[in-house]
């Protein structure tokens, strides 16, 4: 629920800050004085547009905290869970206008995106006025609200995996027929191309020993000279390596014993000579070996070329040949494949479509259900607001043949205003005012199964009074006892059903007009009823009058 809105240089706002409580508050006061500004200032806080116009003529920037209890708001505690935003049991939601045009959107200290507070809001606070029930003409709406009042959340959830899956498997089937048009002439060339490189049988091992092999080939006669060259200089010349360094052990072999470094140093160049002599056993053993075969090199290098060739023809690395032929191969299965794969995902779908329907026709059954119950609570509460003779109508059509993710049902709205009238579509028949009243005995029918913890409702009552105001004000009362409603009003049958009451006030400062929130107290409250009454000239009849208003209420 909403705890606390704090704000600063917004409209005629200098600096407010106010706190509600559980139940139901009514914010009362003059008319312009602002009480439709703190509502504009908890949407923008909550990701409506804001324009530059609302910062005042001397202010840089406007701020907007709020404050809200998350104890009975699990979606929004899911929400924030899932984006790592959340902090217990409370949520502080800040914005901040720039006069330059920009904004900052804050979620428990952290800036968010724009969009962030909006997907917020929806689970946190539900602003209805004359205007926003215009989203009752829409079908759609009209639909959500029925499966909310029957709790058809598990019977959406299998509806909506069915229609998904019918999806997927149409496009599935899609795409093989389009692939099957062309099937012949795609198989045709995937033979050739995998009998191709069977025929060649790449291998990347293989072109690793050919390119090594290409290159001793190649150098042949250079690495044989190399060799015999090392040699002669190591071992084989009179004064090479290996002969130099027997000398040197020689002049050692009778010094050793005099002293240890002498005995280790003759016997690392023993271990020297050794190894020479290994190094040039092996180099003359592979230049003995290694022949100079143009021959050979001449078949590596067509066999290198066809590596190439095939490589730029099916545009891969050459190396990458041989998983290019699986590739292939597996393409060449599944066009084989591809009469059987239809046929059964063919069949899949038609079971799928089966099993829509059969849930479609569940879901179908308890809305029906569910729109018997609702439109004889919506019909009673319509005539208490005002509209004696009027009869609220829930009408199912299921007739669509499509899927839709949401069941094939059409909902509809209906309303007459006269038991000789005629039924027919709230969008045609309800004027704005009955549109109001509608989506307050909605409200109220729904109230246990709405899972927005907060209602706002901006001069929804606009256009009655008298008993119906009464009528209007006890239906909120009962609403804020399963959730906190604020209720903008300038009728006093409907504040004295407030548990909370909250006058706006505005007054000129330098000036300037600037609006002020003061909570009442029972004394106080007395007096705004009183005002709200009997305008200005309040006698002691209208005081007692008040007074015995609030206390019918208690």
């Amino acid at each position: 629920m909403l705890r606390r809105i704090q704000i600063r240089n917004f409209a005629i706002v200098d600096a407010v800050e106010i706190a509600f409580e559980h139940g139901m508050t009514a914010l009362t006061g003059e008319t312009g004085a602002g009480k439709s500004i703190l509502l504009d200032a908890l949407g923008s806080c909550l990701g409506e547009r804001a324009e530059r116009s609302l910062l005042p003529a001397d202010a840089e920037r406007a701020e907007i905290h709020v404050s809200f209890d998350l104890e009975h708001a699990r979606q929004a505690r899911e929400w924030l869970e899932q984006r790592d935003l959340h902090a217990d049991d409370e949520c502080i939601v800040r914005r901040v206008l720039q006069r330059s045009g920009r904004s900052q959107s804050y979620i428990n200290g952290r800036p968010v995106p724009l969009q962030d507070l909006t997907a917020l809001g929806r689970w946190l606070v539900g602003i209805h006025s004359q205007h926003a029930h215009q989203s009752l003409r829409r079908r759609d709406s009209q639909r959500e609200i029925l499966d909310a009042f029957g709790d058809h959340a598990t019977l959406l959830l299998e509806i909506g995996g069915l229609y998904q899956e019918h999806q997927r498997l149409r496009g599935e089937i899609r795409r093989l027929q389009i692939a099957g048009e062309n099937n012949d002439g795609q198989m045709e060339l995937l033979r050739y191309q995998v009998s191709e490189l069977t025929a060649f049988n790449p291998s990347a091992h293989e072109l690793e020993e050919l390119n090594l092999e290409h290159r001793r080939l190649a150098s042949a006669e250079e690495i044989i000279t190399t060799c015999q060259s090392v040699i002669a200089v190591l071992y084989e010349d009179e004064q090479g390596v290996q002969s130099v360094l027997g000398g040197a052990m020689r002049q050692l072999a009778g010094k050793s014993e005099l002293d240890p470094a002498i005995a280790t140093a003759h016997e690392l160049f023993n271990d020297a000579l050794v190894q020479i002599g290994e190094g040039c056993e092996t180099l003359r053993h592979f230049s003995a070996n290694l022949e100079v075969d143009p021959g050979r090199l001449q078949q590596v290098e067509q066999r290198l070329g066809q590596f190439t060739d095939l490589a730029r023809k099916h545009r891969v690395r050459p190396q990458e040949l041989s998983e290019r032929l699986q590739v292939l191969r597996n393409a060449l299965d599944e066009q084989a494949l591809a009469g059987e794969r239809l046929t059964e995902l063919t069949s899949r779908l038609a079971q799928v479509e089966q099993d829509y329907r059969a849930a479609a026709g569940k879901l179908g059954r308890a809305r029906r259900k569910a729109a018997n119950v609702l439109q004889e609570r919506v019909t009673s509460m319509i005539r208490e607001l005002g509209m004696p003779e009027g009869e609220f109508r829930i009408q199912l059509d299921q007739a669509a043949q499509n899927l839709r993710p949401h069941g094939i049902d059409s909902v509809c709205f209906e309303i007459r205003t006269g038991s000789e009238q005629p039924f027919g579509s709230i969008n045609k028949i309800a004027s704005g005012g009955e549109i109001s009243r509608i989506g307050l005995a909605l409200e109220v029918a729904t109230a246990r199964t709405t899972r927005i913890p907060t209602l706002i409702f901006d001069e929804a009552d606009s256009g009655i009074g008298g008993a119906v105001a009464e009528v209007v004000g006890r239906k909120l009362r009962e609403l804020g006892a399963h959730h906190q409603v604020l209720c903008v009003t300038h009728l006093p049958q409907v504040a004295a059903q407030a548990h909370h009451q909250v006058r706006v006030s505005k007054s000129a400062i330098n000036g300037r007009a600037r609006t002020a929130v003061e909570p009442l107290d029972a004394v106080s409250r007395t007096q705004e009823i009183a005002r709200m009454l009997g305008g200005l000239e309040i006698t002691e009849n209208t005081v007692n009058h008040a007074r015995e208003m609030l206390q019918r209420v208690d």
